[in-house]
């Protein structure tokens, strides 16, 4: 059996993200230079958010957390997995296929129930249209999370890595070819969703095929496994409807100020780029590992493995949130304004980005401290504590929009997250010897709390002394990687100096990657 390799995966998975999230501010810059903070914007993002919500409901955000530690089990103890994948992959496309059609139909109500405030101006047909073209993604896309899934548990990271960077590759190239055929930006875009789909599904299922999983449609089976399955994945598909619950109210109090679902849409992209580095990598290599691990009853080598993916996601998402919150205009002023997009506009999503990045440690820790519930096959635990952060989210975004206006769909997104990590934490607690902190979490952690403090003054003393060369066209985006870069080497240096971290651990975790 292929061993896991924690550091080695977390830089696999990390790396192929990071690519995929530089695609996605290019495709995002030139949507938004495009299109601005207009309707065809509004309309696109929310049919686009359509399939992607209903994915991480059905596929990787539920559907997943079950199959996975179940399929690692089997895998782990030779129990055929590869006829256990089988079904699931039966059953998650059966359901898939009708669910689709079944969107097709009802379509307007889904876009109000994404936006309201659609409702009586052109966004709402737009968003209807293109609403229907993008949905069938949510099919192929679902299925190439759980092969990823299979690939993962066996050690594999690299093409389910990778199939993210597909659909940021088509959809850059559609928009390059609406621009050189005259052709209309809005569908070329929105139809360019479906094809990235099948891109994606294709170079997963070739991988797993190579693997030794080479599944295929066929008539489902309601096995004893797949009951157990279907049990287990319900508390996790009803959190993680919840989770979505958190995304509508954001959606639907964002759709009453105009250009406002651009600005969150905008923000999201900037925390989602540490965010997917870091928390997906965890995320994805981490469940695996553990359920293995409990599977073989290695208590100590899980322990271990929590306390390492806490001290990786501490290492690298502190310095990134403080850099949100320090400098988070300059970032969003070069990135982002130009064309259509102006000012004023790039000024809201500042702020709203600001506001994001004091959530985005939660949202990493989250991501740690999840899998100890999920390889338990403890799904409804969370489930619990995801309806009280949505009760919160809930009652913060709606009330707060009469004081803060969209402003508060962002702090309601950051404080829930809190609240969910405080929540899975305690709950954590009664778990044992697995989750108990090491000691050498305990040294490190403060000192790159002191490293982060170190980066603070230096960027803020670096945007000071290069004034308004970051706003100047021509000399901004160098004066960006002037910021960015001694943010890294002040962070960095500071980290190494306070023994935050020894750099050789990296270097060493690459080449176990590269020799891997």
């Amino acid at each position: 059996m292929k061993p896991i390799r924690l550091m080695a995966g977390f830089l696999t998975v990390g790396v192929w993200t990071l690519m995929s999230r530089i695609l996605g501010f290019v495709r995002d810059i030139v949507i938004a230079a495009k299109l601005g903070d207009g309707p065809m914007a509004e309309a696109f993002l929310i049919a686009f958010s359509l399939p992607n919500m209903f994915r991480r409901f059905f596929a990787e955000g539920a559907f997943n957390m079950a199959f996975v530690p179940m399929f690692s089990k089997k895998l782990e103890r030779d129990e055929d997995p590869k006829g256990f994948a089988q079904d699931a992959f039966n059953g998650l496309a059966s359901v898939l296929i009708l669910f689709s059609l079944l969107a097709q139909a009802v379509m307007p109500w889904l876009v109000l129930a994404m936006a309201s405030g659609f409702a009586g101006d052109e966004r709402f047909g737009m968003g209807v249209h293109f609403g229907r073209i993008a949905f069938p993604y949510i099919l192929f896309i679902s299925l190439a999370a759980l092969l990823s899934g299979v690939l993962n548990a066996t050690g594999r990271f690299v093409a389910a890595a990778a199939a993210p960077v597909l659909l940021n590759v088509i959809l850059v190239t559609s928009m390059l070819l609406a621009e050189a055929t005259g052709g209309d930006f809005g569908t070329f875009l929105v139809w360019a969703v479906p094809v990235a789909g099948v891109a994606q599904l294709g170079l997963v299922w070739w991988s797993a095929a190579r693997a030794g999983f080479r599944l295929t449609l066929s008539r489902p089976r309601l096995t004893p496994d797949m009951k157990r399955l279907a049990r287990i994945a319900a508390p996790a598909m009803l959190a993680g409807g919840v989770v979505q619950v958190n995304l509508l109210v954001g959606r639907q109090v964002a759709s009453y100020f105009d250009g406002a679902i651009q600005y969150l849409n905008l923000a999201d992209r900037l925390y989602q780029l540490p965010l997917g580095v870091v928390a997906i990598a965890i995320g994805v290599v981490l469940l695996p590992d553990l359920s293995r691990r409990l599977a073989a009853d290695d208590t100590v080598g899980g322990r271990a493995a929590l306390n390492r993916a806490t001290e990786f996601a501490l290492l690298l998402t502190l310095p990134a949130a403080v850099a949100l919150v320090v400098i988070a205009e300059p970032i969003v002023s070069v990135l982002y304004q130009r064309g259509a997009f102006g000012a004023e506009a790039a000024a809201r999503t500042a702020l709203v980005t600001a506001i994001y990045g004091l959530g985005l440690p939660a949202f990493v820790l989250q991501k740690v401290f999840q899998p100890l519930y999920f390889a338990r096959h403890d799904t409804r635990t969370p489930f619990n504590y995801a309806l009280v952060a949505m009760v919160l989210n809930a009652v913060i975004a709606i009330g707060g929009s009469y004081f803060f206006g969209f402003y508060a769909a962002a702090w309601a997104t950051t404080l829930a997250a809190w609240a969910m990590v405080l929540l899975l934490w305690r709950g954590s607690r009664r778990m044992g010897e697995a989750v108990v902190l090491d000691d050498r979490l305990k040294r490190r952690s403060w000192r790159i709390l002191v490293a982060c403090a170190v980066m603070a003054a230096c960027l803020l003393a670096t945007e000071w002394a290069l004034g308004d060369a970051l706003y100047q066209s021509g000399v901004r985006y160098a004066a960006l990687l002037v910021l960015v870069g001694v943010g890294i080497v002040s962070y960095f240096g500071a980290a190494q100096l306070v023994g935050a971290t020894q750099l050789t651990e990296i270097r060493r975790a690459m080449r176990r990657n590269h020799s891997a």
